[in-house]
């Protein structure tokens, strides 16, 4: 997406906006997060916001899209089984219609927000106008490393969880992923830049006016990201963020 300038004095650099590729050995290929889509690409705009799509830059491009990406990979994409999103916005849903018999995992409150306010700057409905098999989750669950409401995902291992992290959309959650040696979890839009979870927290000024500017509820946000403040330094998971590109880059060395 469109640069962003770092706060330590190295290069500059393009927000990202990643997807995770979860193989498992009963339930196919997982997603976590969908990206834009072949169909963004190729008619944005139709699909996209015109000034959203103005003020984040993205590249448009399909090597960029999750489909082409998981194929680079030497995976057929029709084993994409499942997609777990973190949240509906247009940078997060738009490759939906690339895996259309996938299972797409979300938070209730998250479907019922984004099918009673579409179409807006966030939420597009060409994104699923396939007709998704949805699988909703309520805002209810287990407790996991102390945050309360987790729900493991339906069909899945039982270490591949929706964790509740509202602020940014009122269903917001982040995916946690146990690979054997640790917890993974993708925070989605919870945060922007990873001074952010540092024990002093920095934040950036451009990422603030981006999460200031989307967030539904700013008190939930600042407790999401404390939560996830815990868990990095109280629990030991790695948290990584859907957009700042030199934590992405630190986790894929």
């Amino acid at each position: 997406m469109r640069e962003v300038d770092a706060l330590d004095g190295s290069a500059p650099a393009r927000a990202v906006c990643h997807a995770l590729l979860i193989e498992t050995p009963a339930s196919g290929l997982v997603l976590v997060e969908a990206g834009l889509g072949l169909d963004d690409v190729a008619k944005p705009a139709e699909l996209l916001d015109r000034e959203w799509t103005e003020l984040v830059g993205p590249v448009l491009a399909p090597a960029e899209t999750a489909v082409r990406q998981v194929a680079a990979l030497g995976h057929d994409p029709a084993d994409v089984r499942h997609i777990l999103l973190t949240h509906l916005d247009v940078d997060h849903s738009g490759g939906l219609p690339d895996f259309p018999h996938a299972q797409v995992h979300v938070m209730e409150a998250e479907l019922e927000d984004a099918l009673a306010q579409a179409p807006n700057r966030r939420y597009r409905p060409g994104h699923w106008a396939h007709g998704p098999r949805w699988q909703t989750y309520p805002g209810t669950g287990t407790r996991w490393l102390g945050v309360d409401g987790v729900q493991p995902a339906a069909g899945l291992p039982e270490d591949i969880l929706l964790v509740p992290l509202g602020g940014h959309t009122r269903g917001h959650a982040g995916v946690a992923v146990n690979d054997g040696e640790r917890w993974l979890l993708h925070a989605g839009d919870a945060y922007f830049y990873h001074g952010e979870l540092a024990r002093d927290p920095q934040s950036h000024p451009m990422f603030d006016i981006v999460q200031n500017d989307a967030q539904v509820d700013p008190e939930r946000r600042v407790s999401s990201q404390e939560t996830l403040r815990s868990l990095v330094h109280d629990h030991g998971v790695t948290v990584i963020s859907a957009h700042d590109p030199w934590e992405l880059a630190e986790h894929t060395r």
